[in-house]
């Protein structure tokens, strides 16, 4: 966040509320091991206040991980009270994760007569004992009680809720029965996408292999041994290639795999700048995106929208349980598998590898089209905004 110039969900959102004639303090974590600046500092309407804490995200340790978020509230209020005490807010906006903000977020409602609204991104701690990553055992038991317990006061202090997706939205009314139906809605992950014409992607060549890319983060949450699983089945196939360009948790899988088998169609890139990284976008035919298949939360993830910007088609390998796949099917910008069966996955490949570049194209269009109609940072604003004006 220290660059607020720089591209992503939140900094684009929080750039286009300044512009609409708000004044904005941004309250962000900066991690132990990150070096970056941790001054206050003033970007015109703009104030950017960063706060200290503990390992969370990328951290493989799961004791240091709850620890991390159990403090997180307590630096929180520290610096609010210290950098803040002049100041009057009449909105609060934060996003999960994590969720462990209620106590904030009822001083600043209580001491300013604020309002507060809650943009869902993750549905924790249910997606972490989904997949493992939080025990429900043993004395991991009274912790996952107390994330719960944070969960439903996050949830009650919230005036309203935006969740990802239609799934998302039902499933949290479905599972949390003392929300009232009226204060949650719609208000998917969005960009402030660059223009059409700034969107200089290749055309695919159908004597070259057809270029799938995986670009985001390499956690438990994607399921990366079902990705392997799939790199592994389509190794030194001449009509395609696959890229995987990211970080995290399990990077080292992806590095051991391509050390082990050394395949010629498969490229690992560890991380790139954000400019690199979107040029490689434009360079590719196919965006996948992997979701671990235990999950029974709906997640929709944001790195969807690059490959929808640079009007790429996308290749979703996902639980049933969200609705992407659904999203992208009907709208004809992109196909959908279970996350739980090779086969299946290399049946879809089999059948885009013959695909010709017309088709491509339109599903392509499709995609950018698609974003443009509810994946902007404006539909968000005005979704929040409505509320409050």
């Amino acid at each position: 966040m220290a660059d607020i110039n720089a591209r992503g969900i939140y900094r684009d959102l929080i750039r286009y509320i300044a512009q609409n004639g708000h004044t904005i303090t941004v309250a962000y974590p900066i991690e132990k091991r990150e070096k970056d600046n941790t001054k206050i500092s003033k970007h015109g309407a703009i104030t950017l206040l960063p706060i200290r804490i503990g390992n969370i995200t990328k951290c493989r340790n799961k004791i240091e991980k709850g620890i991390s978020t159990i403090l997180l509230q307590h630096h929180y209020i520290k610096s609010i009270n210290t950098y803040c005490s002049t100041k009057t807010f009449d909105l609060i906006l934060y996003a999960t994760p994590p969720i462990t903000f209620s106590s904030i977020v009822k001083k600043i409602k209580q001491e300013h007569g604020a309002r507060s609204y809650l943009m869902l991104k993750d549905i924790f701690p249910q997606n972490a004992l989904d997949i493992g990553l939080l025990p429900s055992w043993g004395p991991w038991k009274l912790l996952v009680s107390w994330f719960k317990h944070q969960e439903r006061a996050l949830y009650k202090v919230s005036d309203f809720i935006g969740g990802m997706s239609p799934r998302n939205v039902t499933y949290l009314l479905e599972k949390n029965s003392y929300i009232p139906n009226e204060k949650v809605e719609v208000c998917p992950n969005s960009i402030t996408p660059v223009e059409k014409e700034a969107v200089n992607r290749k055309e695919h060549d159908n004597q070259q292999p057809l270029t799938f890319l995986y670009g985001g983060n390499l956690g438990k949450p994607q399921g990366i041994p079902f990705l392997l699983d799939c790199l592994e089945s389509n190794m030194n196939k001449h009509d395609r290639r696959f890229i995987i360009c990211g970080t995290g948790t399990e990077a080292h899988l992806i590095t051991s795999f391509i050390e082990k088998h050394q395949p010629n169609n498969i490229t690992f890139i560890p991380s790139l700048p954000v400019a690199e990284y979107e040029e490689l976008v434009t360079q590719c035919d196919i965006g996948m995106i992997f979701l671990d298949h235990r999950f029974t939360i709906p997640n929709f993830p944001s790195r969807i929208l690059s490959y929808m910007e640079k009007a790429i088609p996308v290749l979703a390998c996902t639980d049933p349980n969200t609705d992407m796949g659904e999203i992208i099917s009907e709208n004809r910008f992109g196909w959908w598998v279970e996350s739980n069966s090779v086969e299946s996955f290399n049946t879809m490949v089999d059948s885009l590898c013959n695909l010709d570049q017309e088709t491509l194209s339109l599903f392509g269009m499709n995609a950018r089209n698609y974003l443009e109609e509810h994946y902007t940072v404006e539909s968000t604003y005005n979704t929040i905004m409505k509320h409050f004006v």
